[in-house]
């Protein structure tokens, strides 16, 4: 059983979508993907055998259940089947395409020829078994706050003190690098691209090469903010954050740590019901939520330094 995968099969309503993405990612699955079946998606996921057991597999399907019931969608249709390690690795990426995000953004999968003509901006990502495709709705409302936020700024500016500066951000739980990536390519000077998980920094570090980002602007580290105050010398000009709402809570006053009196920060990975306890939590720290973006049951806050 070491070198097969669960391939899992999610047939559901397409507003279900961004809520089974979500509790895959959180069950620990490895690359997902969906496509248009008639009126209806059809999600596919990879679990490793050495982690998952059929019981886990029944409990997920009880879980998705009852996510449908919570939102007053028909419950989703779930099967599985074993699948050699070899084609885990492939099997996946011939559902996901070149997905346009925002205004300026193209996200496209490596393993495809890039488009001959395209305005956008476009990232490269294969991101192996780190979370951030461009598919879910929380990467897609950070990467368009991003776009609003950085749209024409310049890689340096004049400082109100008068002295030149150089856009830094912090990314934490960097996940692929999909966002740190986005915010070099729209102007940031550096960015300090923080994970937990190896796997994850390891992904950064290869979609940065992918997309010739120089490591001197793209510094995965493995960690948390903790981590990032260590590297920077001084407070961070943004701060994003797409994890989980119980997480930021716990992290927002080491981020304020590492803020000046005039950073932003994008946060998502909320679910609307979690928004007033994390907009709590950041007003408690001296943030102001400046707007609220939200996709489905998802949402985005950014905010800025009060």
């Amino acid at each position: 059983m070491a070198n097969t995968w669960w391939e899992l099969q999610i047939l559901c309503e397409p507003d279900l979508e961004d809520s089974i993405f979500w509790r895959l990612e959180d069950f620990g699955c490895r690359g997902t993907a969906s496509e248009n079946k008639g009126n209806s998606s059809l999600v596919r996921a990879y679990l490793s055998t050495i982690q998952t057991q059929l019981l886990d597999l029944a409990a997920l399907s009880l879980w998705l259940r009852q996510d449908a019931l919570c939102v007053g969608l028909s419950s989703p249709l779930l099967q599985w089947q074993l699948i050699d390690e070899e084609d885990w690795a492939t099997s996946w990426k011939q559902y996901w395409h070149p997905q346009k995000i925002g205004d300026r953004f193209l996200i496209n999968p490596a393993w495809l020829p890039l488009p001959e003509t395209t305005e956008r901006l476009v990232i490269r990502l294969d991101p192996g078994v780190a979370f951030g495709t461009g598919n879910h709705a929380t990467t897609q409302l950070c990467l368009e706050s991003l776009e609003m936020r950085l749209s024409g700024v310049p890689q340096s500016f004049v400082s109100t003190s008068g002295k030149q500066e150089h856009l830094i951000i912090a990314d934490i739980g960097c996940g692929s690098g999909i966002l740190s990536i986005g915010a070099l390519l729209l102007g940031a000077e550096k960015v300090y691209a923080v994970d937990t998980d190896p796997l994850a920094v390891q992904s950064t570090i290869s979609n940065g090469v992918l997309n010739d980002i120089s490591p001197e602007r793209l510094l995965p580290a493995l960690g948390s903010v903790d981590i990032v105050t260590k590297l920077v010398e001084k407070p961070v000009d943004g701060i994003v954050c797409n994890i989980l709402a119980h997480v930021i809570i716990e992290l927002v006053p080491e981020m304020s740590a590492i803020a000046k009196p005039d950073t932003w920060a994008i946060f998502s990975g909320i679910l609307l019901e979690q928004s007033k306890a994390v907009a709590d939590a950041l007003e408690e720290n001296g943030w102001v939520v400046a707007t609220l973006w939200k996709r489905k049951e998802w949402c985005c806050l950014n905010v800025r330094r009060s």
